[in-house]
């Protein structure tokens, strides 16, 4: 075949979720197809991450009801499909809220992920900013039927900065990626099967890297935190800051977020994104070293860019203002020009008070002797 009768390959496909039809280049996820739409017609993700390769199938929380497969083939999938690791088709119609077998499935998958998982959230660093608290409030349900013991693992210090509580982790596999792919030798991983999985390091070696800080903010849930953060405050009693410096550790960004309470920083992590993954710089994922996010804790090692813009439904945007505005005075001019104290002076009118009397400057209540 000549290369003037080869078919051209389409530029785009057109993907239909939820009723609404866009172009998406070919090769786009299900998932990354509805993140270009965003709102709920976004499916909720615990394992996948864009900026780490091989992620994505663990969770099954991206679950999605394909009702026609292509405009070629247009018989709908016979089974619910991980919307992270299936790609479009072109006339590919899929149904994410608006299909009860998602919401059915997605609800099953919470309380799945629930059934080991502490409801210790009073007391969880995590709490304000989890992925799993959001994910039961909203595909959840409202109990559980499970009554059997839950599995505990004893906590564990994988590193001078990271401390690992194996009992509230969902094996959504992050961090083993971040230090596949960040590090220059990963020294943590999955062991056992089945129920008896965990993540630990091998032969109890400690997690020593410059951008091991990173499994932190990959995290979904509280299993690994910031040991020189925990307990010390509540996440949305800090106020998160833009902020940048010139790091010269190769890899690092320098732009990170400062969580600060009055002048004092409390924390740092990576500039996050509207689904909770560090954000893109230059084409390339903004993650920062542990020198930016340990040993910077003071404002005058940062340059302040401005107040992190937050998601007003998220509990950390409460009473975070980027600035004040004062309602515009109109008595003044509805009224001619005249000062509202001219139309609030009473003493001349009602000739009991005494104009010449303060109440302020009264040593007491304010008696007889002072009005007739």
């Amino acid at each position: 075949m000549s290369d003037e009768t080869k078919p051209v390959p389409a530029a785009t496909f057109k993907v239909t979720i939820d009723n609404i039809t866009i172009d998406v280049a070919p090769g786009t996820t299900v998932l990354n197809a509805a993140r270009q739409i965003g709102g709920d017609v976004t499916p909720p993700a615990m394992c996948y991450y864009s900026k780490l390769q091989g992620s994505g199938g663990k969770c099954r929380t991206c679950l999605v009801e394909v009702a026609a497969g292509s405009t070629a083939d247009p018989r709908p999938m016979p089974k619910l499909v991980a919307s992270c690791r299936t790609t479009v088709m072109d006339g590919m119609v899929v149904k994410n809220i608006t299909s009860d077998k998602v919401k059915d499935a997605r609800a099953g998958v919470v309380e799945f992920l629930l059934l080991n998982h502490p409801l210790d959230c009073p007391v969880c660093d995590q709490a304000g900013e989890c992925h799993l608290q959001d994910l039961g409030y909203n595909h959840g349900k409202e109990g559980t039927r499970y009554e059997f013991k839950r599995r505990t693992f004893e906590k564990e210090d994988i590193g001078p900065y990271i401390q690992l509580h194996m009992t509230r982790c969902i094996l959504c596999y992050r961090c083993t990626y971040v230090a596949d792919q960040l590090t220059n030798k990963r020294s943590h991983g999955i062991l056992d099967r089945g129920e008896h999985a965990e993540i630990s390091t091998y032969i109890s070696k400690a997690i020593d890297n410059d951008f091991s800080g990173n499994m932190i903010d990959v995290c979904p849930v509280g299993a690994l935190t910031d040991k020189t953060f925990r307990f010390k405050n509540r996440v949305w009693f800090t106020k998160p800051m833009d902020a940048h410096r010139n790091c010269e550790t190769p890899g690092c960004c320098g732009k990170t977020t400062l969580w600060l309470r009055g002048e004092e920083v409390f924390r740092v992590t990576a500039r996050k994104d509207e689904w909770g993954e560090v954000q893109s710089y230059d084409g390339k994922p903004g993650w920062i070293c542990n020198t930016c996010r340990f040993d910077k804790k003071k404002t005058t090692d940062w340059i302040v860019d401005g107040l992190t813009s937050i998601n007003r439904h998220s509990v950390i945007s409460q009473g975070k203002y980027p600035g004040l505005v004062m309602p515009k005075e109109t008595i003044t001019e509805v009224m001619g020009g005249r000062a509202p104290r001219l139309l609030m002076n009473i003493h001349d009118e009602s000739e009991v008070n005494k104009p010449n009397v303060h109440l302020s400057e009264l040593n007491g209540p304010a008696d007889s002797t002072v009005f007739d």
